[in-house]
């Protein structure tokens, strides 16, 4: 059955529609692109030649709009359907589609303009020439191989196409799998095409830089998995004889967390020879790993293990983005080059390419704007410029809501205000949308903000959200939230990192809570990964008998020669990299804080029956929304001061030792109820939440590892049950910022392990 072309709404229909597929394809796939000659100069418009095209496609009442020609009925002045290949620029290859009918005649805003005014700059293809270099000559001719049309960049077609017919492509993309039966097996056609939409992030054809780029992340994950499987090899086989027997595997589980964790990935933390059920299913790993041999060695212990989840003692480091090699889009109109000139010049110091489309587009001022007539300028500019991603801002917000609507940008988006016009996330593309709660021009509540990113894709979208805490006792507030110019993202490298998480595999908001790291200096990191962030792996370090805390005696002393209370030590001292929010007292005070005694927590009645059962929740939590847990990132040290009778409660409770329903700061519930805790040390004890100081002129501090999970911006009004993430799963913590948090509050005691309890004067 033929399809028949689909109407187009009107200007006011359209603001109300939300995402619409793209209109129906009026030009054929093979539709030659006008040649171009591209001009390096800001603001200048490259050269389009149509003089290839046959007279059939152009006649004296067409009018040229960038790669597109559009017909003018010359009798009547009304315009035809704009028909136009999205894509046919030289190198992009994409999908051909229709952009809406506008008002394209002499009386429209275009007028007759010429080629060379509609078309924009593009440093596409140099930025291309010098990426492709980078590669080497035996993976550019690899790339070559796979892309049958040579036009630089690969569709999944050549893809699924070199995999069936090169072995040495299908060993690399596709290591396992039988190409010849790629048409057949459903779970290698869908492996490949995970793997493409994957590196394609919505876009219709890949580069060559992204391709392997993507392959190399995957071989040093797999390189940093082996050090990880080695390392724990080296906790079982215990003489060093380069292979293990059962003994020695169920010695390891009995004496490490970490050989635990991954054998017994379902009862963590359970000794091997204290019960039948848990002996016996030691007993069978061994014999799943050695395959009826009396011992294994590493190579049986890699392949039992290699796709096995390892929960770590420490974070996995992950590397920082290549900004360099990444097109951002700019849509000028309303992003404010030259009222708000910070915005851009961020994202251009970062490193990124840059590319301003601005040229004959206004700024759309008036209500209800309908922006179709300047699609086709703005989709010229993806087709020349080719980018990663596309940031909009403010009334700009229109130019990217229609590009959505009709299908002509299905890419990573980045959308600074939340325009009206924008009512529906379109499916399967990453977005950032960035909201303040003072905005002046749009004013937004929260909650209608979280439903339209509830429209969105699962762990696509991410709400940058800035807004006032509740009203300290003095009637001010601690933080306030972002007015139209959203200032906050223009600190702490915030826009850059908002987008590069749109831009990322993870997703949004998980690359948010990992740069969340890089604001803490690398002293604090080193110790951090050292004391480790899962709390069974803290528990090796206890002195209690069996590393049980069954005994009355909750406190141990850290001697101060060992390496633990030094890295205790250098977490508490240290201060970020960047001004906190919060400055109670100069940076250089803390430096005279001496520190008179650490003592480790031992409470081994609340770590089984509260921290321990929370912590397995949030992983599965974690987990079930499709996410890899991360200790480190779904975990993390921080502060909690109280008086001397809440310290003694946290400390010695075999039930439950925080009480986040009746917590808050001094009777102030700034970012609604539960128990807070504080990144810096410096804060809490500026902030004098420690209590009295004793006689001897010495305060106490606790140093906790919190399982925050996925947080959320707190609210005043939040009374212990946060917004829903991932139905039926909530956000599992609140903070008081989302681009640098240096307030944590939880709702659950067992979502915080009081680990040290520090004097210090």
């Amino acid at each position: 059955m033929q399809a028949q072309p689909r109407t187009l709404p009107s200007a006011g229909q359209m603001h109300h529609a939300g995402p619409m597929p793209p209109p129906s394809v009026v030009l054929p796939i093979g539709h030659a692109a006008p040649a171009r000659s591209v001009s390096t100069h800001p603001g200048v418009m490259s050269h389009v030649s149509p003089s290839h095209l046959s007279p059939s496609h152009v006649s004296p009442a067409h009018v040229m709009l960038g790669a597109a020609v559009t017909p003018v009925h010359a009798a009547s002045g009304t315009p035809g359907t704009l028909r136009l290949p999205v894509g046919a620029s030289p190198g992009s290859g994409r999908t051909p589609r229709s952009v809406p009918n506008a008002a394209v005649h002499t009386g429209s805003p275009f007028g007759t303009m010429s080629p060379i005014a509609l078309m924009p700059r593009s440093p596409s293809r140099n930025s291309t020439l010098s990426e492709e270099a980078e590669l080497g000559e035996e993976m550019l001719n690899f790339c070559r191989k796979i892309d049958a049309d040579g036009n630089g960049s690969i569709s999944e077609l050549e893809l699924i196409t070199a995999v069936k017919k090169h072995p040495d492509v299908a060993a690399y993309v596709l290591p396992g799998h039988d190409p010849s039966a790629l048409m057949e097996d459903e779970r290698a056609f869908d492996a490949i095409d995970e793997i493409f939409e994957t590196i394609a992030a919505g876009k219709q054809r890949i580069r060559y830089t992204d391709f392997v780029g993507h392959f190399r992340q995957m071989v040093a994950e797999r390189s940093e998995k082996s050090k990880e499987l080695e390392a724990i090899y080296g906790l079982i086989d215990a003489d060093g004889n380069g292979s293990v027997s059962k003994l020695e595997l169920l010695d390891s589980v009995q004496r490490s967390p970490e050989v635990s964790q991954l054998v017994l990935p379902i009862r963590p933390g359970m000794r091997a020879l204290d019960e039948e059920d848990t002996f016996d299913m030691v007993k069978t790993v061994f014999d799943q790993v050695a395959g009826g041999k009396k011992r294994f060695d590493f190579a049986d212990f890699e392949a039992h293990f290699r796709n096995k989840r390892i929960t770590t003692n420490s974070c996995l480091e992950h590397p920082k983005p290549d900004r360099r090699s990444k097109r951002v889009m700019i849509i000028g109109p309303g992003f404010g080059r030259q009222m708000n000139p910070r915005q851009g010049m961020m994202i251009e110091e970062a490193g990124f390419q840059t590319y301003w489309c601005w040229e004959g587009l206004p700024n759309p001022e008036q209500p209800n704007f309908d922006p179709r007539p300047y699609l086709e300028r703005i989709r010229a500019g993806i087709d020349s410029f080719q980018p990663d991603i596309i940031c909009s801002a403010s009334k700009g917000g229109a130019y990217l809501s229609g590009l959505w609507a009709f299908g002509l940008w299905d890419g990573p988006s980045v959308l600074i205000n939340a325009h009206p016009s924008v009512v529906r996330l379109p499916e399967g593309v990453p977005v950032v949308i960035c909201q303040g709660s003072n905005d002046e021009v749009y004013p937004t509540p929260r909650a209608k903000l979280e439903e339209l990113m509830a429209t969105g894709s699962p762990n696509q979208c991410l709400l940058y959200y800035t807004a006032n805490s509740g009203q300290l006792s003095s009637g001010h507030f601690s933080r306030m939230g972002d007015q139209h110019n959203m200032m906050s993202i223009l600190t702490h490298d915030c826009l850059p990192r908002l987008i590069d998480a749109t831009m990322s595999e993870a997703g949004p908001e998980l690359h948010l809570v990992r740069s969340w790291r890089q604001r803490l200096t690398d002293e604090r990191l080193a110790a951090e990964r050292w004391l480790g962030y899962v709390p069974d792996f803290l528990r090796k370090r206890w002195a209690s008998p069996n590393h049980r805390g069954g005994d009355e005696q909750k406190l141990f002393e850290v001697p101060r020669d060992c390496q633990e209370f030094q890295q205790v030590a250098t977490v508490f001292k240290s201060q970020p990299k960047e001004p906190p929010a919060y400055v109670l007292s100069p940076p250089a005070t803390w430096d005279h804080v001496q520190i008179v005694k650490i003592e480790r927590i031992e409470n081994g009645a609340l770590h089984e029956g509260c921290t321990k059962p929370y912590f397995q929740s949030l992983r599965r939590s974690i987990e079930d929304q499709d996410m890899v847990f991360e200790p480190g990132v779904h975990t993390s040290w921080a502060f909690h001061g109280a008086d001397a009778n809440a310290i003694d409660s946290i400390v010695n409770s075999p039930v439950a030792g925080f009480q986040p329903l009746a917590s808050g700061t001094r009777g102030a519930s700034l970012w609604g109820s539960g128990t807070y805790f504080a990144r810096d040390a410096k804060y809490v004890a500026d902030g004098g939440f420690c209590g009295q100081k004793v006689p001897n002129g010495t305060r106490r501090m606790l140093m906790c590892l919190l399982m925050t999970g996925m947080p959320c911006l707190g609210d005043p009004n939040h009374k212990g049950v946060l917004p829903f993430r991932k139905k039926p799963h909530r956000y599992h913590c609140s903070v008081d910022c989302l681009s640098s948090p240096e307030v944590y509050i939880t709702q659950h005691s067992g979502a915080a392990h009081a680990a040290y309890l520090i004097t210090f004067a």
